[in-house]
């Protein structure tokens, strides 16, 4: 007998075929970086915590703003940044996202709503709530959702910009992507609050811990967090609980976890969960899960091709977008 589902048949296939483009672009550019070296400098792999990016594009509009850390691949491409631009980003060319210049850390799409990727830890939070603070200036109904990881959490800029962000009721999302390692240190070796949500406290935010390996529970926490800054209500913390199968980046040993930790996080793999709802549910059948995963295969071959044959920056580039013009006209209309 079929189960009746809390969302649309067309919301589970939407993030399935979201976090399977995420997933194997991921695994793609891991082989191009360490197999065959197309790929180089620092690389931060999202596979583990898809469902976060799923959940979060159906409980925002298109016109929201994200910003986030150097584990940005995930969201960018949730956002819409194409695999194309990505892949091209991570190989260097003229062609990426960020003209080639900015590289695995430092995704960047104005026209998808997508600023960044940055590479210094907690920095993003502070300009996340300036985005905000630019949107309440205008008078848009726009929401940010401004991404960090848990050691992030323990930067003093969080403190300072909780300050303001609850002071001024910013329209923003405070979301901490716990994966429980900040590099190879477990949160409950850098601090004495291992529930990170209760930071909140200390300024009156509204706060939640959410399962982030489940789409469905990133849904429902972020939409009602969206609805609070909508209606003017001011920022709220998620603590949203995932995990990275990968090491902190390409290079990681991992030697602080056990192989055992890890299978028993992927024994909940997120793609997985959706996969089974949809089979339980008989919301596709065995042919349009095979045209899903192979529209997806053939959109990373694509990147791969997209991103070999993209010319590198030509010289002249090299001091442009670096230095703002002093003439710029900084009045807004």
């Amino acid at each position: 007998m079929t189960l009746v589902t809390k969302f649309s048949k067309e919301t589970y296939l939407y993030w399935y075929e979201l976090m399977q483009l995420i997933r194997q672009f991921e695994l793609m550019a891991e082989e191009k970086y360490k197999m065959e070296g197309k790929i180089r400098g620092f690389f931060h792999a999202y596979v583990g915590q898809e469902a976060i990016a799923a959940g979060c594009m159906t409980a925002t509009r298109p016109n929201d703003l994200f910003i986030t850390a150097y584990r940005d691949h995930g969201l960018a491409i949730a956002k819409g940044v194409s695999v194309n631009s990505c892949m091209a980003e991570l190989y260097g060319k003229a062609t990426g996202c960020a003209k080639g210049k900015g590289g695995s850390m430092h995704f960047f799409s104005k026209e998808c709503n997508f600023y960044g990727g940055h590479g210094i830890v907690g920095a993003q939070i502070g300009t996340g709530a300036g985005l905000a603070f630019a949107e309440k200036y205008r008078g848009s109904d726009r929401v940010t959702l401004t991404y960090f990881g848990d050691g992030a959490a323990r930067q003093g800029m969080l403190h300072e910009t909780f300050n303001l962000a609850m002071l001024w009721k910013l329209p923003v999302i405070f979301i901490c992507e716990n994966n429980h390692y900040a590099m190879g240190t477990s949160v409950e070796r850098t601090s004495n609050i291992t529930d990170i949500y209760k930071l909140a406290d200390a300024y009156e935010m509204p706060a939640d811990v959410i399962d982030g390996m489940s789409a469905e529970a990133v849904h429902d926490g972020v939409a009602r967090a969206v609805r609070r800054a909508r209606e003017g209500d001011g920022p709220t913390l998620l603590e949203i609980k995932t995990y990275r199968y990968k090491g902190h980046s390409i290079s990681d040993p991992q030697k602080y976890r056990s192989k055992d930790e890890v299978d028993d996080y992927k024994s909940k793999d997120p793609i997985q969960q959706i996969m089974q709802t949809i089979q339980t549910n008989q919301l596709a059948t065995d042919d349009q899960i095979r045209e899903i995963n192979e529209r997806v295969d053939k959109m990373v071959a694509e990147s791969v091709r997209f991103a070999e044959e993209s010319p590198w920056p030509d010289d002249s580039e090299v001091l442009k977008d670096i230095y703002v013009d002093p003439h710029y006209p900084f009045i807004v209309d």
